[in-house]
């Protein structure tokens, strides 16, 4: 869309939430009535509002979730923008010298004379976390805008000799600022506290369910996703519609707990139970759905709530976020209780304690172990396990917790160039930065280098460090990756109220009593959710959002792992070491270790690999 002076023109991928308030202040600026408008588009909206107060104050206004690309005829200078906490993709950078950005990576390598090679530094954090970290992308030289930032990229010469200049990459708004403005003002007390949040969310939910289309949400029976549909339900005049997807297998499937919920709160509730088969079926889409490899084997169960919301409504809000807000993962609470007990042990009895645990088959754990009340306890031990050897501080701990392949120095080939630091195990003064601390060439122009390095604020408490890493790494790059291609794959549009920054500022101005208290996350949250919802339905183990992958992988999906992961294979094509590889394979397949996520996450590249 050009603007109306005809200075600019954009490009627009996402929702202005609030762009029926700015369209106003706007008109109060510029004196002109409704009768100046061409349309009632958010776009319009947004590029008046650039028009009268430029980009940065332009943004710094807009509450939603987008990418842009916007052209300034005038000066001959592109500005690219992503919204504040990753929910739109945004990538940039060089094929054979000419600049290039797109929504989708699939739209990059469609540039003409695309060539990029697989970046193998790239490749090596994707196997330690599942997910490329941004600014990072699969490809050499070209990289992920970080969530919050805008670049600038202006022209230089004409013709022929014309040269693009990328300026400073610059942050409108930062989660690190947020939190620490947040530390220093924390309010007076809990009824403060909680009225505060419940306004910022209703708000929020109430801007989001502003829609001209099929309007529902996803439910699981959880926490977030209650609460989201509990705040709209009150907005609504209509049942609200909910969705919720099921497996066969037990210890996977939660529908009943949403089914619970959903009668509670008198919604118009669809469920959809999936077959192993219908699951496995959409592995093939996989690596066009996601453009790089990703390794989050939630991403099939999500695609399919989606592909099944999508029959009913064309935007459904979603509970994400919630979690590394407001405290919902049991690394923040039981993961400082453990290290606070083994980390008081002699390093080498901590390592013999380790191994020990991971002696014991993760089955036969979950027998000895699932009257306790935690879902799938031998996995969780064997995490818990993995992540203690070599561990010598909470910080190395958590960072041990979210690493799958740690020693990707003997798995990834031609590597010998690299730091040797990257691909080893992080030491206790990593930062989330330091994921892809070595990604980008020394000297490089600015964008080539994480601004999350230099902004993780100072916070005490290990449990605030640990959701302030997952908030800016493992949830942009990971979560709100896999719901927004999962949803966009089946022409789905997905609203997170829970990112509205406004909430965030309220979660972060929250004392972390009111987060976690005794053996619960989100304390703050089941306080207003528990005004809608009666506890009993709610207060049951964290599950996640998991499939039997694990399982699949040694049954109906053997064969085509096998082929993925023949040695002759692996080493013909260059990319991995094929000892460690069969290994972990011959071992998962003893269902003594379970390494469903190392596998999974070979699989997912090399089935990306063949598609390309």
């Amino acid at each position: 869309m050009e603007s109306a002076s005809g200075r600019y023109v954009i490009a627009f991928n996402g929702e202005i939430y609030n762009h029926k308030e700015i369209r106003c202040k706007v008109q109060g600026v510029k004196g002109k009535g409704q009768e100046g408008w061409r349309g009632h588009s958010d776009t319009e909206t947004l590029l008046a509002a650039i028009e009268c107060w430029g980009v940065e104050k332009a943004l710094k206004h807009s509450v939603g979730m987008f990418s842009l690309a916007l052209w300034d005829k005038q000066q001959h200078a592109l500005t690219l923008a992503r919204d504040r906490f990753g929910e739109k993709p945004l990538y940039y950078g060089w094929v054979n010298g000419d600049f290039v950005f797109g929504s989708e990576l699939k739209a990059v390598r469609a540039y003409p004379g695309f060539s990029n090679p697989i970046c193998r530094r790239a490749l090596a954090q994707y196997l330690r976390f599942m997910y490329v970290p941004a600014p990072a992308s699969i490809y050499e030289n070209i990289y992920k805008l970080e969530p919050g930032s805008y670049l600038q990229v202006e022209k230089q010469g004409q013709g022929a000799s014309s040269k693009v200049q990328v300026v400073r990459n610059k942050r409108y708004w930062s989660f690190s600022d947020t939190v620490s403005v947040g530390r220093s003002r924390t309010y007076s007390g809990e009824a403060d506290s909680l009225a505060a949040l419940e306004t910022a969310l209703s708000e929020s939910v109430e801007g989001q369910m502003l829609a001209d289309v099929p309007l529902g949400a996803f439910l699981s029976g959880g926490v977030d996703s209650s609460l989201i549909v509990s705040l709209m339900k009150q907005r609504s005049a209509n049942p609200v519609k909910t969705f919720t997807v099921g497996f066969e297998e037990a210890g996977f499937d939660e529908s009943p707990h949403a089914r619970a919920v959903a009668a509670h709160l008198g919604t118009e509730h669809h469920e959809m139970f999936v077959s192993a088969q219908e699951a496995q079926d959409v592995i093939p889409q996989l690596p066009w759905m996601f453009d790089e490899p990703f390794a989050d084997s939630s991403q099939i169960p999500t695609h399919l709530v989606c592909k099944a919301a999508r029959q009913h409504v064309t935007v459904a809000l979603s509970g994400d976020g919630g979690d590394e807000l407001f405290s919902g993962y049991n690394r923040y609470f039981w993961g400082p209780r453990v290290w606070n007990k083994l980390g008081k042990l002699p390093y080498p009895l901590r390592q013999f304690c380790a191994s020990g645990l991971q002696g014991v088959s993760p089955s036969i754990l979950d027998r000895l172990l699932g009257h306790e009340g935690v879902v799938r306890p031998g996995e969780k031990l064997h995490k818990l396990g993995r992540a203690l050897v070599g561990a010598r501080s909470i910080d190395d701990f958590y960072q041990h917790l979210l690493v799958e392949w740690r020693n990707t120095e003997g798995l990834v080939k031609e590597l010998d160039n690299i730091d040797r630091s990257l691909v080893r195990s992080m030491g206790a003064g990593d930062r989330p930065g330091h994921f892809t601390s070595g990604l980008f060439p020394t000297g490089g122009p600015e964008p080539m280098s994480s601004l999350l390095a230099r902004e993780e604020p100072e916070l005490k408490d290990p449990r605030e460090r640990m959701m302030y890493r997952d908030a800016v790494s493992y949830l942009p790059d990971d979560i709100l990756c896999k719901v927004d291609r999962a949803a966009m794959a089946a022409s789905l549009e997905t609203r997170v109220p829970f990112l509205d920054h406004r909430v965030a500022e309220v979660a972060s101005r929250l004392p972390l009593s009111m987060k976690i208290r005794g053996n619960e996350g989100k304390w703050a949250l089941r306080q207003i959710l528990y005004k809608h919802v009666p506890r009993e339905l709610i207060e049951r183990p964290k599950a996640g959002f998991a499939i039997p992958i694990g399982q699949w992988l040694r049954g109906p999906l053997r064969e085509w792992a096998e082929g993925l992961l023949s040695e002759a294979r692996l080493e013909r094509e260059g990319y991995f070491y094929s000892a460690p590889i069969r290994q972990a394979w011959r071992q998962h397949l003893s269902t003594r270790y379970d390494w469903t996520n190392r596998i999974w996450a070979v699989l997912m590249f090399q089935s990306w690999l063949e598609s390309q």
